[in-house]
């Protein structure tokens, strides 16, 4: 802790002077000292000596090390309501990636010879064995299919476009036992192998489901299929039919596959600001401080994802607010601060937090996330990822105008929702958006997914213009003092 204590205090008196309540962006000098105070953060958070920020390893800890020793000088309380873990609640994950696979095709109780190599099954499970089920061909899966036809069979599916794992995804759901894909278009195997043979994560929580998904090529399954009166081209032509109807073929199989289970325990941390009448609700900030570690591979001399902008820059305009915040008059409201974990490998720590919070979901009044908030200059409008989606448009419009700061028409951010952990924040009906002028312009973010994005270029490099987060901070600290009031923002409805 004493190597962060110097840089720590030089911020704190950088940012003194950098307290200004909610006055109009336009009225306002470029407030240089508080981009200063932003670079700090973003320069040490993105440091190599925190690797990457992966969870999980020493780089979780120092993160966790200086956002606490942050907050707690800003004059925050923890956020966890749980003395066993003040300030950090436990995250448990889990990790698995396929270890073995197996499919075998028998005909009438015979064997069904199949090149090896041809198949692959996978599991969400740690092993799943389907004994000899009956495969019913599904065409190309568009169509609505009960669960009493699916129900026990084996679901054989024509690959084809991009929404492939929605309709494996929606056949399972359906009843089917498990889906057999057949690549018969341009993916290959090895492609599906090198996708899929990356390690999944869940909550170690939830009971991860035993669902079977399996693959295999088109030399595979007219091999299969050797004997019966159908082959691949008869198939295509069935898919094809406008009256196409699920087909049982003469064919049972087996699948099984296995996983390798990794266990990793992580954390998000959890600050308080307390109101003067927490009973009438709380508005939470969130921002998530992980990234992907150590990202490349010899022979590449950079090695470190660093996250810079995603999502140093987050956790830095979330230290900032609150600082602000802290040092303004009390609200009536409650203000939690939140940076989790676990938000690139599925938005794992927000799903957590959410499961199990400090406080009931239904006192938030409003959530605001902050991701990314380093791609704008100065001047820029601001954009809403969620717009339309929640009940906190009137608000945020209005806090706007008295900030004399433009908003973007429109719901065309809303492209990004699955892609932050306000996503699964809205899947609990807590009310999520992000504001920021990051989001204002879709090609730049753009830009930035096809350059830096999750590679080890986001760093802190010379120039970096923080002059757009500096504006977006001072706006965020007049939209949770507007959403703090509730002579302004009511209670949801119980």
């Amino acid at each position: 802790m004493k190597r962060f204590r110097g840089a720590m205090n030089r911020l704190a008196a950088a940012t003194l002077a950098a307290v200004v309540l909610c006055a109009p962006a336009s009225a306002q000098r470029r407030d240089k000292a508080l981009e200063a105070a932003l670079l700090a953060h973003v320069t040490e958070l993105a440091s190599d000596a925190y690797d990457g920020r992966e969870p999980g390893t020493e780089g979780e800890a120092k993160t966790l090390r200086y956002l606490g020793q942050q907050w707690f000088d800003i004059g925050l309380e923890s956020g966890t309501n749980d003395p066993r873990n003040a300030w950090f609640a436990p995250v448990k994950l889990v990790a698995r990636e396929p270890a073995s696979s197996r499919a075998v095709f028998a005909r009438k109780g015979r064997p069904q010879f199949v090149p090896p190599g041809s198949t692959e099954v996978f599991t969400s499970g740690k092993r799943t064995l389907l004994n000899s089920a009956p495969v019913l061909f599904v065409g190309r899966g568009q169509g609505e299919m009960g669960r009493a036809e699916l129900a026990g069979r084996v679901a054989l599916l024509l690959d084809g476009g991009s929404d492939t794992s929605e309709r494996q995804n929606a056949l399972l759901k359906a009843g089917a036992a498990g889906v057999l894909t057949v690549l018969d278009g341009e993916r290959t195997l090895d492609q599906v192998r090198a996708r899929r043979g990356r390690s999944g994560y869940a909550l170690a929580a939830e009971e991860l489901g035993g669902d079977l998904e399996a693959f295999i090529t088109a030399e595979g399954i007219e091999r299969a299929l050797a004997g019966t009166p159908i082959t691949l081209a008869a198939l295509r032509t069935m898919a094809d039919a406008t009256d196409f109807a699920p087909k049982a073929l003469d064919l049972t199989v087996t699948l099984e596959a296995t996983t390798r289970e990794t266990r990793i325990n992580t954390h998000n941390a959890i600050g308080r600001l307390p109101g003067r009448r927490p009973e009438s609700g709380a508005v939470l900030l969130l921002a998530h401080w992980d990234h992907f570690g150590e990202c490349a591979a010899p022979p590449a001399e950079d090695l470190i994802c660093n996250g810079a902008i995603d999502n140093a820059s987050g956790l830095a305009a979330l230290t900032e607010i609150a600082r602000r915040l802290a040092k303004g008059p009390a609200m009536d409201r409650d203000v939690y601060f939140l940076a989790t974990t676990a938000e690139e490998i599925g938005l794992l720590g927000a799903e957590a937090f959410a499961e199990d919070p400090p406080l009931p979901l239904g006192q938030i009044v409003a959530a605001f996330n902050l991701d990314s908030f380093a791609l704008a200059p100065r001047g820029a409008p601001l954009g809403i990822v969620g717009r339309g989606l929640t009940p906190l448009d009137a608000g945020i419009l209005a806090v706007a105008k008295t900030q004399k700061r433009k908003v973007v028409e429109g719901e065309s951010a809303n492209v990004y929702i699955r892609r932050q952990d306000g996503w699964a924040l809205m899947q609990h009906d807590v009310p999520t958006v992000m504001v920021s002028s990051s989001w204002s312009d879709l090609a730049r973010v753009e830009r930035f997914f096809d350059t830096d994005y999750h590679r080890p270029g986001d760093q802190v490099k010379p120039g970096l213009d923080l002059s757009g987060t500096a504006e977006d901070v001072a706006f965020h600290v007049a939209l949770v003092r507007h959403f703090a009031d509730p002579k302004k923002v009511p209670p949801r409805s119980k």
